[in-house]
């Protein structure tokens, strides 16, 4: 019944205004010729006495396209680069018969190299060519391939690499460049806008710029699990696509500031789906600035204690609610857990700020640290709370 009132509703309309339409043609005719002269002159008046005025309207909406992403992206473009490697990787043919020791006497592994060419995304921090990108995409290259967005290319020599924080320096042969602004990832709010930079399925080699995505700060301070070494924690995610090729490229807020390199996508079909990560920007000036002093970030430290985790037997000896946590086995004489004030028994359940749940949560932790390094715990002892620190050393030979 409703669909018949709908669609007599549709149709009774055109018949009514058919019906008024005719009752006007027939019964006024010099009122529809007087009205039909009038909308023929009416174009033709508008346009001849007031080009100004649709100049006027057509800048004024051309204004109001103006905004601050199309400001940022305008003056962030010319600094985004592609990159292309060349990456030479060693793989093992597998013995079709398996670990049968007889038949691997005869029929060994094989270990073959392979030439492989992979792409990325990079950005300009510095006039004299200084670029930053992911050491998954340029810590392993044999030869590096810049492109800006003028069309030219540059070779680029890999000043250093930190695979644990997933970023490496990149340097080539210019001068006068357009660079990038780093910003302060301490101040990322979210919800904020922000526009990812990069160069998604080697686009940037064809067109000879960036593909530019927008969205906003989804979430901050989102630890990821160790993937290849290479630790993920404190992230910024956003829901600004990012996909293959985008690694390396900038996250940048609406002033134009970067404030992430996108990094990790979290995708079960390898495409987007929003949930896009990038590495803060305060580590990333961190990491950087030793990369271009040295080429390497030094984290062969030890801290002079072992640890095992909290069972549930554990926590009840040490009346703690849950079985969370390291409790410290032992401590090394002259080691720097014995200077910072470590004992066997003490249990820790923080460290650098970040919950410790078990041994893989410290190890992570720990692994972004480097030498000189000094790092907060929180632990439990005769049932207080304290805290202490402890200063990395280099690990003795």
């Amino acid at each position: 019944m409703n669909n018949k009132v709908t669609m007599v509703g549709i149709f009774a309309v055109p018949l009514l205004v058919g019906g008024l339409i005719g009752y006007g043609i027939g019964h006024a005719p010099n009122e529809a010729t007087s009205a039909k002269q009038e909308y023929a002159d009416a174009p033709f008046k508008e346009a001849s006495e007031t080009p100004q005025v649709r100049d006027s309207v057509s800048g004024a909406i051309t204004a109001t396209r103006q905004n601050a992403i199309t400001r940022t992206v305008a003056r962030c473009n010319p600094a985004v680069v592609g990159i292309n490697v060349i990456e030479v990787r060693q793989l093992r043919y597998r013995s079709p018969w398996g670990d049968d020791p007889f038949f691997r006497h005869f029929f060994p592994d094989q270990v073959y190299t392979q030439q492989l060419q992979e792409l990325g995304s990079g950005f300009i921090i510095s006039s004299d060519g200084y670029v930053i990108t992911n050491d998954h995409v340029a810590g392993n290259a044999k030869e590096i391939t810049v492109t800006m967005t003028n069309g030219e290319k540059y070779k680029a020599e890999l000043v250093g690499t930190d695979q644990v924080t997933d970023l490496a320096l990149l340097k080539i042969n210019a001068k006068d460049l357009p660079s990038l602004m780093l910003g302060n990832s301490d101040d990322v709010l979210i919800g904020e806008w922000v526009i990812a930079f990069g160069n998604p399925f080697g686009l940037f080699d064809v067109n000879n710029k960036p593909t530019v995505t927008v969205g906003v700060v989804s979430s901050i301070n989102m630890n990821l699990r160790a993937q290849e070494g290479r630790t993920y924690r404190g992230m910024i995610q956003t829901d600004a696509a990012i996909n293959a090729g985008n690694s390396g490229g900038p996250l940048v807020n609406s002033l134009g500031e970067v404030i992430g390199v996108n990094s990790v996508i979290y995708s079960p079909n390898q495409g987007n789906i929003g949930l896009g990560f990038a590495i803060p920007v305060n580590r990333v000036k961190t990491i950087i600035a030793e990369l271009k002093r040295s080429g390497k970030i030094e984290r062969e430290f030890y801290t002079g204690m072992e640890v095992q985790d909290v069972d549930e037997r554990v926590a009840r000896y040490f009346g703690l609610e849950r079985a969370e946590g390291v409790i410290v086995s032992n401590v090394y004489r002259r080691s720097p857990a014995e200077q910072a004030g470590f004992r066997p028994g003490d249990i820790i359940v923080e460290a650098k700020g970040e919950r410790v749940a078990d041994q893989s949560t410290l190890l992570s932790i720990l692994e972004e640290a480097k030498i000189g390094d000094s790092v907060k715990f929180k632990i439990i002892r005769d049932r207080k709370t304290i805290t202490l620190s402890l200063k990395l050393e280099k690990r003795s030979t």
